[in-house]
C-alpha cells in the first residue's frame, strides 16, 4: 500500500491545498493531511482549530467517493514522522521557483535522515500560484474578503471566528 504524507501548518487552508490534497487522493492507496505542531511558529488558528477545519473539508470530499484522505498532528521532524509510521513518500505543492528552491534542500536533508522516504512535488493550477496562507491571514487581518482563497467549509470556519 502506498501510503503519502502531505505536511503542513494548514492556517488557514486554502484553495490550493484544497487541490493539491484531492489530486494527491488519486495518486496514493492512503494520503495523510499532517498538521505540523510548530510552537515556533504565530499561528492565527489553534492546533484544534486547523484540525478541525482540515477534517470538514476532507468531509465534503466524500460525495466524489474520495475516502482515502485521513488527517492528524504531529511534532517534530517531517522525516521523523514518516519514519515512524513507514510512510515512503512526502507531498509539497510547488508554485513558484522559490517554493522550488526551499523544498529541494528539505527534501536532501529528509534523504539523508531515511533513505526510504521520496519526495513528490505537484505543481500548483496557474490559478492558485499566488494564494498562500500567509496572504490569506494578511486579508483577513484586515477584514477583507477571502472568499475566493478558502474552501467554502473553510469560509464558514473563518467567518465565526471573526464574529
Amino acid at each position: 500500500m502506498k501510503t503519502a504524507l502531505y505536511p503542513g501548518t494548514f492556517d488557514p487552508v486554502t484553495i490550493g491545498h484544497q487541490s493539491i490534497i484531492i489530486r494527491s487522493s488519486e495518486l496514493f492507496d492512503k494520503l495523510i493531511v499532517g498538521i505540523g505542531n510548530n510552537s515556533n511558529k504565530q499561528c492565527m488558528f489553534t492546533l484544534e482549530e486547523r484540525i478541525e477545519m482540515l477534517k470538514k473539508e476532507v468531509e465534503t470530499y466524500k460525495e466524489y467517493q474520495i475516502e482515502n484522505i485521513e488527517v492528524v498532528s504531529y511534532e517534530g521532524l517531517t522525516v521523523d514522522f514518516c519514519k515512524k509510521n513507514e510512510i515512503d513518500y512526502i507531498v509539497r505543492g510547488v508554485r513558484t521557483n522559490t517554493d522550488w528552491s526551499a523544498e529541494s534542500s528539505i527534501v536532501y536533508a529528509n534523504n539523508m535522515l531515511y533513505e526510504r522516504v521520496e519526495t513528490v512535488f505537484l505543481l500548483a493550477d496557474i490559478d492558485e500560484i499566488g494564494i498562500s496562507s500567509s496572504i490569506v491571514r494578511d486579508i483577513l487581518r484586515n477584514n477583507g474578503d477571502v472568499s475566493k482563497f478558502v474552501p467554502r467549509v473553510v469560509l464558514d470556519m473563518v467567518q465565526q471566528k471573526k464574529k
